[in-house]
């Protein structure tokens, strides 16, 4: 016969799983935390070692801390190659956000023939990689005598972000209540109205979060600058890198400064647009 446990047993083992399960998830949030911060730790520590304490202890403690390799990193390309990563990230974010935001309107609020299959055609966008698309892509902007300008890299950045752009603004312009609209088109606003003074200042936690998600990933491109952006002095930030390294005989001293010069700029966006991000981040996750 099966022994009947009391329901004080019960409770004290039903105790020592869930304990034990509470643990099991801080390790795992502990190895995930440490193998995110550890990319970071080495990029502190290299930058302020010099290449001979770099090669003699690449993961320690800089032994005699030096801020040499951020003087020879702002000496050469960077601060040019700084400047040309925040033309082209920062005009190809606004030209992506503007027109998302028109497309994604309509796609809410403008009743159309085709709508879904249109939509359904642009979301499937987002699952095909830029690489794909880079010989064609190429092609054309040579053909339209834009190679080696900026104007290509903006262009084409801007197209890659806004399946998801569009995709992201429908779903939050979607939980915007139609009462609202409706209230502004008795008072006689039309779309355009609507859309600025009604569905904008509403969506900007959304518009927040999607222009620092872009902003990180143009920042950080790396294929597309390389290949339309020939002259040394059009290079991207990550471009630069690549070729400075080469340029250094893989200085890593100096590579990291400059990657840490690099993050300073988002981190600083993402601080002053944090409280939006976090907003944008649960948008729409309750529907009224």
């Amino acid at each position: 016969m099966e022994s009947v446990q009391s329901p004080a047993t019960v409770t004290s083992r039903r105790g020592r799983l869930r304990r034990a399960g509470v643990a099991a998830r801080q390790v795992v949030l502990v190895v995930a935390s440490a193998s995110a911060l550890l990319p970071l730790y080495a990029m502190l520590t290299a930058a302020f070692k010099g290449q001979n304490d770099y090669l003699a202890h690449p993961l320690g403690l800089p032994l005699s801390p030096s801020g040499a390799a951020f003087s020879t990193a702002l000496s050469s390309g960077f601060p040019h190659w700084l400047l040309n990563s925040i033309l082209v990230a920062g005009a190809s974010v606004l030209i992506s956000l503007m027109l998302a935001t028109l497309a994604a309107y309509a796609f809410s609020r403008m009743p159309f023939p085709g709508r879904s299959v249109s939509f359904t055609l642009m979301i499937s966008l987002m699952v095909v990689p830029p690489i794909v698309m880079l010989i064609p892509l190429f092609e054309l902007m040579s053909d339209l005598n834009l190679v080696n300008t900026y104007q290509s890299v903006i262009i084409i950045y801007a197209g890659l972000m806004l399946p998801f752009s569009i995709y992201l603004l429908t779903s939050f312009f979607n939980t915007i209540p139609r009462e609202l609209l409706e209230a502004g088109s008795i008072d006689g606003a039309g779309h355009f109205r609507s859309l600025i003074s009604i569905i904008l200042p509403l969506a900007m936690p959304a518009l927040v979060t999607l222009g620092i998600v872009n902003l990180l990933w143009a920042w950080n491109e790396l294929l597309i600058a390389l290949v339309l952006l020939q002259d040394d002095s059009m290079k991207t930030l990550m471009v630069g890198i690549t070729i400075f390294q080469s340029h250094n005989n893989l200085n890593v001293p100096v590579t990291m400064a400059g990657l840490l010069i690099a993050t300073i700029p988002i981190v600083v966006i993402y601080l002053a647009g944090q409280r939006f991000f976090v907003q944008g981040l649960a948008a729409g996750a309750v529907k009224e």
